[in-house]
């Protein structure tokens, strides 16, 4: 038909013989029989118009289209130039698709340059093997020579570059562009998926071309990805054999299959953090302690298959080599900590989050187990198995033991408290959080038994803690303590900051926030106690303290004081603020929120020559105006942070023009 339409009359149809000598192509085109011939009797010239030929050549599609997907992949594989390659890519998303899916053994590269030949037979012995005989996978030099180990050698120094996928972002097109976009720019080394388009989310395609084009690949994060199996993650355990860090979480499609690829495939993997995956259970554990001889960080949150037989084989298997663990609401017994305190030879670090099948018996086990020399670091939060007796063994058990932080134990009391501190030789940092039953009595009796050592003690929500009618005799002051916070215990009061000042004479840090029953009374013993100088004060929410003791603190302690919060007290006015600007040299950040300052005690500040202050916050000061604006604009020069919210009093327009003048500070309005 196409010779028919195409004839342009130059030549004439000879009568009586076939127009397709094959019989086979004449079907291709005619419905006619397979040995019909066409005979077309003497004739003029044809007339056919051209409009016909342009609209047939138009329905004709191109012939790279009509290419099946077996051809075109031998032809992209074929294509070892980067920048050709993200040209084929950006063609059309079938191109993209494709040349996502070829594997980085499967490319063939081949670049004869004549001139180079002489040299490299010159550098290299190897035997020379033809261009046209090479297989596929292989890796050939400009003179031939077949390098089997090149990949490898060039991916060790690749991987630098990361990227992250949030919500609608998130596709199987992103990741195929960015399998062949990042092997030309230094290869991808960390990749994190945070959710995934509603309609077109992330599926195991999308991981298949990661795996196949970013054998760099050292950090995967998986969060909140339903769509991804152990079809796609099996996939990154066959090309990404570098893969270091794994982080899953609420991905309820991969199972034990897909984790146990990765630690036999993966030698080099450090940590593992699995969270809230319902299909994932011991075998995955045991397998990664079994084939990852590198691994040294652990995190497993809310997995129900998770038990006693996965925690005990990883730890047997592993715990010569991990340092960091995490277990947070998992259902295992006192078998699990008994395992972790006898194997854990190398662990620092342990978070135990929520634990409620371990009882007391469980933390004495791991105490007595002499297995965790090395540890530094213990939380345990919301384990009702913490008692007196079990901290006890605790505090002995874990010779190294520098910082310790014990949140939501409801039945631990004062006994155990000072139990685990005498014997926690090397104790530098204390964090109790909503530990009720501690008193004022234990408080006290941690500072009397690490008076050598601590440095840091920090109480938070404790109702416990109470003012009591306490006498404590001459002993030696706990001069080692230089960090002190009190949060939000209403039971505190001036009585017990007049203890802590006889104890606690080398303080430098003092947290002292939302107890308003500290008056200027308390405070003022206490600021005079402070030998050393301190450097920073939180006040914010102590109600009932005024000028008296804010002054104070500037008297006594402007040479040394950089941080200053008074957020919330409201009997704090200009008179402070004249008092920082004549002691304070040194203070660089500075809050009085919700205080009962004016444009005067503005001025004062900004007048002060000595002053560098960094940050400033006014928010909620309603008896500021627009008189402040000159000052403000002063401190400017300085301030790296102004914070002027809910500040009434001053217009929109003089907060447009700080925004103006001021446009090197970071102003919240």
């Amino acid at each position: 038909m196409s010779k028919v339409f195409n004839f342009s009359g130059d030549e004439a149809f000879c009568p009586g013989r076939a127009l397709y000598p094959s019989p086979k192509e004449s079907s291709l085109f005619l419905s006619l029989g397979h040995h019909v011939d066409v005979y077309f009797p003497p004739c003029k010239r044809s007339r056919v118009t051209a409009p016909i030929i342009f609209t047939e050549k138009q329905k004709k599609l191109p012939s790279i289209d009509v290419l099946p997907d077996e051809c075109l992949f031998e032809v992209f594989r074929r294509v070892s130039d980067g920048k050709e390659r993200s040209a084929c890519a950006c063609v059309s998303k079938r191109w993209l698709m494709l040349l996502s899916s070829i594997r980085g053994d499967e490319t063939v590269v081949s670049k004869p340059s004549p001139s180079s030949e002489t040299e490299e037979r010159s550098i290299r012995s190897a035997p020379i093997k033809p261009v046209d005989c090479i297989k596929k996978g292989e890796v050939v030099e400009p003179n031939g020579v077949e390098v089997a180990d090149v990949e490898t050698q060039d991916i060790e120094g690749e991987g630098h570059l990361s990227r992250c996928l949030d919500g609608k972002k998130a596709t199987d097109v992103r990741l195929a562009a960015i399998a062949v976009g990042t092997a030309t720019h230094g290869g991808l080394g960390k990749l994190s998926i945070r959710g995934s388009n509603p309609s077109r989310g992330v599926t195991d395609t999308g991981l298949k071309a990661i795996a196949r084009g970013c054998p760099s690949l050292r950090a995967l994060s998986l969060w909140n990805v339903s769509s991804v199996s152990d079809e796609g993650l099996s996939e990154i355990a066959q090309g990404c054999h570098l893969l270091e860090k794994l982080d899953l979480c609420q991905c309820p499609a991969i199972t034990d299959t897909s984790l146990v690829a990765i630690a036999k495939s993966c030698p080099n993997l450090t940590s593992l953090t699995i969270e809230s995956c319902a299909n994932i259970g011991n075998e995955s554990l045991q397998a990664v302690g079994r084939f990852c001889p590198k691994l040294k960080f652990v995190s497993l949150k809310n997995c129900p298959l998770i038990g006693d037989q996965g925690i005990a084989s990883l730890f047997s298997s592993a715990g010569h080599v991990l340092t960091k663990v995490k277990l947070h609401a998992l259902n295992i017994s006192d078998v699990s900590l008994a395992v972790i305190g006898h194997y854990g030879i190398a662990v620092t670090d342990i978070a135990l989050i929520g634990l409620q099948s371990i009882n007391e018996r469980g933390f004495w086990v791991m105490g007595n187990g002499q297995g965790l020399q090395k540890l530094r670091f213990l939380a345990i939060t919301a384990c009702n198995g913490v008692t007196d007796v079990g901290l006890e063994a605790i505090g002995k058990g874990c010779p190294n033991l520098k910082l310790f932080c014990l949140r939501k134990c409801a039945f631990l009391s004062d006994n155990g408290l000072v139990a685990f501190a005498k014997g926690s030789a090397s104790l530098e940092n204390l964090q109790l959080e909503e530990c009720h039953r501690i008193t004022q009595a234990g408080l006290f009796g941690v500072l009397l038994s690490c008076g050598k050592k601590l440095k840091a003690l920090s109480l938070v929500n404790c109702f416990g803690v109470k003012e009591l009618a306490c006498r404590f005799p001459s002993v030696l002051p706990c001069n080692s303590l230089q960090s002190l916070s009190i949060r939000n215990c209403p039971g505190v009061g001036n009585a017990t900051l007049a203890v802590v000042g006889r104890l606690c004479p080398k303080l430098t840090h003092l947290e002292l926030s939302g107890l308003v029953g500290i008056t200027d009374e308390g405070l003022f013993p206490l600021m005079q106690s402070c030998e050393a100088g301190l450097v920073k004060m939180n006040l914010s929410g102590c109600v009932n303290v005024t000028d008296k003791s804010v002054s104070a603190i500037t008297e006594l302690h402007g040479g040394s004081l950089e941080f200053l919060n008074v957020d919330g007290c409201r009997y704090v006015t200009d008179a402070t603020l004249v008092a920082i600007s004549n002691n304070c040299w040194l203070l660089s950040e500075l809050d009085l929120s919700k205080c009962g300052i004016t444009d005067s005690g503005i001025a004062s500040l900004a007048g002060a020559v000595q002053l560098n202050l960094q940050i400033l916050s006014l928010s909620g000061c309603s008896m500021l105006s627009d008189k402040s604006l000159p000052f403000l604009q002063k401190l400017g020069q300085t301030l790296m942070g102004l914070n002027i919210q809910h500040c009434n009093g001053i217009s929109s327009s003089a907060v447009d023009l700080l925004l103006e003048q001021l446009w090197r500070c970071d102003i919240l309005a």
